[in-house]
C-alpha cells in the first residue's frame, strides 16, 4: 500500500471549464498506479470540480450559462461583493458543485466513462492560479 501526492496548478482566465483529465492521467502512468483511489481536492472557494461530458462543448457552454442564470452577477442581490459582481455568485457556484472528487484506478487505468473527462469549473470572470491536490492510496 503507498501514498503519493502531486499538486496540480491550473492558469485559468476567466469562467469556463478547464480540462485536467490528461495530466491526471499522465501523473497516474508516471507513478505506475495499479489499483486503488485518487482523491482530487481544490484549495479554493470560487472555483469548483466537476466530472462532465468531454466530446461536445456545448455542454460546457450550456452549463456556464444555466449557472449564471441560477446565480446571477448581480452585487443588488449579495452583502458579499467585496471582490466584485462576480464574488459572491462564484462562491455560491462552488457550494453547490464539488471541491473534491474520488475516482477508482484499475489496472493502472483511471475509471472514467467513454465521454467524461476532469474538469476545474472556474467561476471567477478574471485569470488566478488554481492549486488541486490529487491524493492517491493503493498500490
Amino acid at each position: 500500500m503507498i501514498q503519493k501526492f502531486f499538486n496540480l496548478e491550473i492558469s485559468t482566465n476567466g469562467q469556463k471549464l478547464y480540462d485536467f483529465t490528461d495530466k491526471t492521467y499522465d501523473w497516474i502512468k508516471d507513478n505506475n498506479f495499479k489499483n486503488g483511489i485518487l482523491n482530487i481536492s481544490i484549495q479554493h472557494t470560487s472555483a469548483s470540480l466537476i466530472v462532465q461530458e468531454n466530446a461536445d462543448p456545448d455542454v460546457q457552454t450550456d452549463l456556464i450559462n444555466y449557472f449564471d442564470k441560477l446565480v446571477p452577477m448581480n452585487n443588488k442581490l449579495y452583502v458579499h461583493t467585496i471582490e466584485g459582481k462576480d464574488d459572491m455568485p462564484a462562491h455560491i457556484k462552488s457550494a453547490l458543485t464539488n471541491n473534491q472528487i474520488s475516482l477508482s484506478i484499475k489496472n493502472g487505468n483511471l475509471l472514467l466513462g467513454t465521454w467524461q473527462g476532469i474538469y476545474l469549473f472556474e467561476h471567477r470572470l478574471e485569470p488566478h492560479i488554481r492549486t488541486l491536490i490529487h491524493h492517491f492510496i493503493g498500490d
